[in-house]
């Protein structure tokens, strides 16, 4: 048998295209070679310097490279509008998020633990805990997380979208188990977070088997070969293929619970409350910003690019979890006694209006849902971020005091840090004049410019809801007497200031002069295909 010979050619790859997330991950690298090579006393200035000067080299990158519109790497990676914007965002979150994770004002050695290999609750444990070093592990492992972060909103095929899920979900899973106090419970978090996650790859996973069998197709001479996995190709099968559509929806099902699985979205959202309350609280702020950002940037990818023409169906069915998300994120939230877990449950309901826009697809609301949703993630991000930022400085002899009774009277003994947090709940609430306000209006408008008017009337039922916690944490903490066990506000350093100024001036610029990013969202709102 004679095989006939076939040239193969590499792949074009655009390094100047991809070099944001190649610097990340590169400089995650030489982090793990820091942590092998540096002695314990300097990494923490070199793992820190190192961090900063990755994000701020990929935020230029991004920048630089800000006009580009093309597939490289064989199609296998998207440089569009909405990858380098989301790129651009995750630099920018991931660097206030940074600057969270790299304070050591407020404990001595900071929010990790010195000895991740401690058994928790040992003699050992408890001495660690008092060490004024701390191990610095957390931050290659940000670094890798956040380049596959980067790499899962640029993936233009299934496959590369997995690998990606895996290389920003492993680290994530270490990095809530790293917690300095309160070991157990940071380690269950890890635990549940790795368990529940594995079984969402493996949904993903299967989805894509599903769905490569509904789209692959050979060569013919009307038609060129169908991998399965590239978007393109799911787009041109779901209109010509003669395969089962069974194997479409079964598949576009399974991928869509791998997705909603990191967005958090009801029923998938079981694991949020128990990981943000254990992980470190810096690791919190970087996952309920980043991780949302992420799965939302590859969710809209895969409902514009591959499944446009099934909008009918995803509509039907996503619109239908977009409001189980709104109405049990915000019930349940009532519910909370800790203040992590209920902006946990506020971050599930957020999850649900950012559904909203993403589900105004097709017809005139097409781009307006688009630049919504991506204008709601920036507000949403840099609020989330100052918030647990504030809950860093709420503090006794034994850390953070998260309980909502041990804030009572809290404005009392520190006005200030409770007028901002008070500030960032009314922005969680959509009060006027805060980026809150501005990105609910904008998920809003385009869904009802896509005909989408019933999940508007539940959303801001749900979000009339959703104030109330709001509004019984600012009661609790200015017209309650503060009571003995009321903890103290610490003084934060200058990283802690640094972040919470970012924070709060994008919550309120972004409610006073929002035309600025809704601009600059709409003009990114455009996917290559």
């Amino acid at each position: 048998m004679i095989l006939a010979e076939e040239t193969f050619t590499l792949p074009h790859i655009n390094y100047a295209a991809l070099a944001p997330m190649l610097i990340l991950f590169g400089s995650a690298t030489v982090g793990v070679l820091v942590e092998a090579f540096v002695g314990r006393g300097r990494r923490y200035p070199v793992q820190l310097t190192v961090s900063v000067v990755a994000m701020v080299a990929a935020l230029v990158m991004v920048i630089k490279v800000a006009r580009t519109r093309q597939l490289t790497a064989g199609g296998a990676i998207a440089v569009d509008g909405p990858a380098l914007f989301l790129e651009g965002t995750l630099v920018v979150l991931g660097l206030v998020a940074l600057l969270l994770v790299a304070e050591r004002s407020l404990e001595p050695g900071g929010p990790f633990v010195a000895v991740a290999a401690v058994t928790a609750g040992t003699e050992a444990d408890r001495a660690q805990a008092q060490r004024r070093d701390a191990g610095t592990e957390v931050y290659p492992l940000l670094l890798f997380a956040l380049g596959g972060m980067m790499l899962f909103v640029s993936a233009n095929d299934l496959l590369t979208m997995f690998v990606a899920l895996e290389v920003f979900s492993l680290p994530l899973y270490l990095m809530c188990g790293l917690a300095r106090r309160r070991r157990l419970l940071s380690q269950e978090a890890a635990l549940k977070y790795f368990l529940l996650g594995a079984f969402a790859s493996a949904f993903f996973l299967f989805g894509i088997a599903m769905l490569y069998g509904f789209a692959a197709a050979p060569k013919t001479e009307n038609r060129p070969a169908r991998s399965g996995i590239a978007f393109a190709d799911l787009h041109a099968a779901i209109q010509d293929s003669t395969n089962n559509p069974v194997l479409l929806y079964t598949g576009l099902a399974l991928v869509a619970i791998g997705l909603l699985f990191k967005v958090a979205a009801v029923p998938f959202h079981v694991w949020t409350p128990d990981v943000y309350q254990g992980a470190p609280t810096p690791v919190t702020a970087f996952m309920a910003a980043c991780t949302k950002v992420a799965a939302f940037g590859a969710l809209l990818r895969v409902v514009y690019v591959a499944f446009e023409r099934t909008a009918w169906d995803l509509r039907l069915v996503i619109g239908g979890i977009a409001v189980l998300t709104m109405l049990v994120g915000a019930i349940l939230a009532v519910t909370q006694t800790d203040i992590k877990r209920l902006l946990a449950y506020s971050s599930i309901a957020n999850a649900g209006y950012v559904l909203v826009g993403a589900l105004a697809v097709g017809g005139a609301g097409n781009r307006d849902g688009l630049s919504s949703s991506m204008f709601y993630l920036v507000a949403y991000g840099f609020t989330v971020v100052a918030a647990f930022g504030v809950v860093t400085l709420v503090r006794d002899a034994d850390g953070e005091a998260t309980h909502l009774s041990r804030w009572a009277g809290l404005g009392r003994r520190s006005p200030l840090f409770a007028a901002l947090f008070t500030f960032l709940l009314l922005a969680f609430a959509g009060i006027p004049l805060t980026s809150g306000f501005t990105s609910k209006f904008a998920v809003f408008g385009a869904a009802l410019s896509s005909g989408q008017g019933w999940l508007v009337v539940l959303g801001v039922v749900s979000s009339m809801i959703l104030a109330f916690p709001y509004l019984r944490v600012v009661v609790l903490v200015w017209l309650s007497e503060p009571g003995e066990n009321t903890p103290s506000v610490s003084i934060p350093g200058m990283l802690t200031s640094m972040a919470l100024a970012i924070g709060a001036f994008v919550t309120l610029g972004l409610g006073v002069v929002p035309q600025p990013l809704l601009d600059l969202t709409n003009r990114a709102a455009e996917f290559v295909r």
